[in-house]
Order: structure tokens, then sequence, then C-alpha cells
């Protein structure tokens, strides 16, 4: 059996001392996440998926964010998986190449409300399917994205497996199979991006994860070394640049993903290829007093893979308006701001927006490497009446170089959460997030995030309004 599969199993089950600070890390995590889920569950993706889970009717075992019902683990993690990433505001990671905590989360809060787990054990869950996620894509490395693979649906389903093994306290030999099942779960094509279908791979991510580790618990088979050898996860999913398997089984929280590179917690809802442009953007409009009346170009550089997420050139929609640098610079001058309710399709159907956004190009940077979305630099060139102001964007806002001050943080949580639950019990989910890692059973929190039976007559928020 190879070190790599045999190697991952092991730290999960047996790793006992979860650093102080990865704990602290997953906290703030969860607090995010939750947030832009609670602002997600009104979405119509969101809104679909819940229909759907209560249709099923399976005993309620753990709570539907945002809902007066619950579910089984499986399917409450797919309607939570499915609000956490429709606005696409949760955050993201490097190594990844997309969105943890939209599938993590879920998984960890679900099963360890049905396990009656301790805030401590779902926290260091958490750590501990991200380092998997972590180490996983390095091994595939960046061609298993740009091949057109969505990481979040793709990893996430093992991550996710291997948070609710963690909880569900399966042995080594139990997690090997279950990431066997979940191997012939991996799916999620980046073409859907833009689309409901785009939250649809994390809820169903979280789920099938969820479901793999159920199954493995309960003595189900499967190949026990699925990412070792030929017709392997890294065989047939591997874009042919990933990192040696065995050096990072070596690696194994040393040092923890979650602390290098670390959780980018986004400022804006879109796709997060656009914010290293976004920040940048909005210092060039500071510095210079631009507007868009100046504009002549929005000349944007772009490092090979730094934009194959962005994939609507011409939105639409409100949905691939979050893919697209040209709605989205367009409506940074516009508007001087980017909210929620910029990504509606009567807003990208502005006439002003879409004159707007012809004078934006991106170009490719010359460079003999691939990059994510939120690695390496990006060029801004701004063409105005009055001169012409460039800049180089080596950082990201939201991750550890440019972070969100622990106010920002706050205030991001509360507009989201507020919009599902209102103002009090926001504050209240938060005063829980913020002592997680005390509370005896995860379900205390889990269950603050239920809506009063009342609140169901809400009508989902449409994006053409």
């Amino acid at each position: 059996m190879s070190d790599f599969t045999q190697g991952l199993a092991t730290f999960v089950t047996g790793a006992r001392d979860v650093p102080d600070a990865a704990i602290d890390a997953a906290r703030a995590a969860l607090t995010d996440t939750l947030g832009v889920a609670l602002a997600g569950v009104g979405e119509p993706a969101a809104q679909t998926a819940a229909r759907w889970v209560s249709d099923v009717g399976a005993r309620a075992q753990a709570t539907c964010w945002g809902h007066a019902f619950g579910s089984s683990p499986s399917d409450a993690a797919f309607a939570n998986g499915v609000a956490a990433h429709a606005l696409d505001f949760d955050d993201s990671h490097p190594s990844l190449r997309g969105h943890p905590s939209a599938t993590l989360i879920p998984a960890a809060l679900a099963v360890g409300e049905a396990a009656h787990a301790s805030g401590a054990d779902v926290l260091a869950a958490y750590a501990l399917g991200l380092e998997v996620a972590g180490k996983l894509s390095r091994a595939l490395g960046h061609g298993h994205f740009i091949r057109g693979w969505h990481t979040t649906a793709s990893i996430g389903t093992l991550a996710s497996a291997a948070v609710a093994a963690r909880l569900w306290k399966l042995d080594a030999t139990a997690l090997r199979r279950a990431w066997g099942i979940a191997a012939s779960e991996m799916s999620g094509l980046v073409r859907n991006f833009g689309t409901m279908t785009k939250p649809l791979h994390a809820g169903n991510a979280s789920r099938n994860g969820v479901t793999a580790a159920w199954l493995a618990r309960e003595g189900y088979t499967a190949d026990e070394s699925i990412f070792d050898g030929k017709g392997g996860v890294l065989d047939t999913y591997g874009g042919g640049d990933g990192e040696a398997p065995e050096a990072l089984a070596d690696a194994l929280g040393r040092p923890w993903e979650i602390l290098d590179p670390g959780v980018y917690v986004k400022r804006w809802p879109c796709c997060y290829s656009n914010h290293r442009a976004v920040g940048g953007l909005f210092q060039l409009i500071a510095g210079h007093g631009l507007n868009a009346a100046d504009i002549r170009e929005i000349a944007i550089g772009f490092l090979p893979g730094g934009d194959t997420a962005l994939v609507s050139r011409d939105p639409q929609t409100g949905l691939e308006g979050k893919f697209s640098i040209e709605y989205v610079a367009a409506a940074v001058f516009a508007d001087g701001a980017l909210t929620l309710d910029t990504f509606t399709d009567a807003m990208v159907q502005r006439p002003q927006l879409r004159e707007l956004m012809k004078k934006v190009r991106r170009y490719r940077i010359a460079d003999d490497k691939v990059y994510s979305g939120i690695a390496g630099y990006l060029d801004i060139s701004v063409d105005t009446g009055r001169g012409r102001y460039e800049l180089r964007v080596d950082r990201v806002p939201g991750s550890p170089a440019w972070p969100l001050t622990a106010a920002d943080r706050k205030a991001k949580f509360m507009d989201c959460a507020a919009r599902a639950l209102g103002e009090g019990r926001a504050a209240g989910v938060l005063a829980l997030c913020e002592r997680a890692y005390a509370l005896a059973d995860i379900g205390e929190l889990a269950r603050a995030l239920a809506a009063a039976p009342a609140t169901q007559a809400r009508k989902p928020r449409r994006h053409g309004t």
C-alpha cells in the first residue's frame, strides 16, 4: 500500500494536537462561512436545494441553516453547502485553488450536530479537512483546475469525507474506504461558473463526503489506496504539474495549510480572481480621484491561469457578472462599491455599465508558470483624458498580507446573517461562534442557525430584482 493514502488517513484519524493558531483560524472560517451562508439562504439556488431536502423528509438530525426544519447529516450538509456558496462570498485557499469552507463547514456542523461533538472537535476536524484539501490539491497540480475541474467540488468531496470520518471517529482503514467511495463521486466543471450549478457543486461535495464516511462506517467497501497508482485519483485527475505525494505526506502539518498560506476571506461577493484587480482599482481611484467619465481604457494583465475562473466576458445575468472582470471593473468605477446588490440581472443590464464594460481589456502577462487567481501579481493600467495611471498589485484583499480587520469581519457577518435571522439573533450566533471552542455540544450553535417557522414564508431573492 502506498504511503500517501495511508499517511493522509493516519494523520487525519490519529492527530491529537492541532495547534491553537489553527483552531483560532478554524473558528474565524466558521464565523465567516455561517454569515455568508445565512445571506445565501434566500438565493434561488439555495431555496431550491432546501425545498428538495424538505421534500425528501429525512429524520431531522441536523439543522438546515436559515430554515425551520432539519434533515439527515448528508442532506443538511447539501442544503447548507449550496447556501454557503450561493453568493460566492465565501472564503478561498491558494493551495486548493477553490473554496474550502463552503464544503467543510456544512459537513462538520451536520455530522457534529448529529454526533453531539464538541466545538473543539469540530474545529479540529475542519483544520484537518483543510490540511487534506491543500495537500491533495498540491499533488494534483494547477492543471487539474486548468483542464476544467472545479476543485471546490472535486477536492471538497474528499476533504469533506475526512471531516466526517474524524467526527464519527473512523479508524484509518475506514477512512481509506471512505476516500475510495468519495473518489467515485468527484465532479464539478468550471464550465458551470456563473450559474446556479456552481453552488450546487459545494453542496454536492459536502453531502457526498458525508455519505462516503457514513457508508464506510457501516462497512461499505471500496479501493483503499485510491490516491495511489495507475487509475487512482492523482493519476486520473492530475494536471501533470503536481508536487510529489511522498514529500507532501511528510509535510502534513508542517506547516498547517490553515496557517500557511492560510484562508483568504472575501471583501466583495464575487469570484476571488477579481479581487486583486478590485483592490488595485480602488487604490487608483482614491489616489488619483479617477471617475467613470474619465475612462478611455482599463487594461488588466493576468498571469497564466490567473483569470481562468473569470469565464464571462460579456455577462448577461448577475451570476455571470460575478465571474467577469469586465463587469466588476466597470461597476467599481460606476458605483464606487461592490455589494450584494451589485450582482443582480438588472444591475448588469444597465446601459451605462454595458458601455463602460467595452472599455475594459484583459491581457496575458508572459510567464512560464501557471498561477491561481489569488497567487502571483496583476498589472493595471487606467487610461484617462488626463493621463495614464499604472499599478502592479502583488497582494490580495482578504489574504494574510492584506487582511480584513476584526471590525471588517464583524460587519460582514452581521450584514449577512441579519438578512436571515434579524439583528438580535445574528448577534447571538456571532457570540456562539466566538466561543465555539468551549461548546460541549456543537448542536447549540447549529440549532441557533435555524429560522423561526414564520420566516419560511419569505420569498427567495431574484437576481433580476
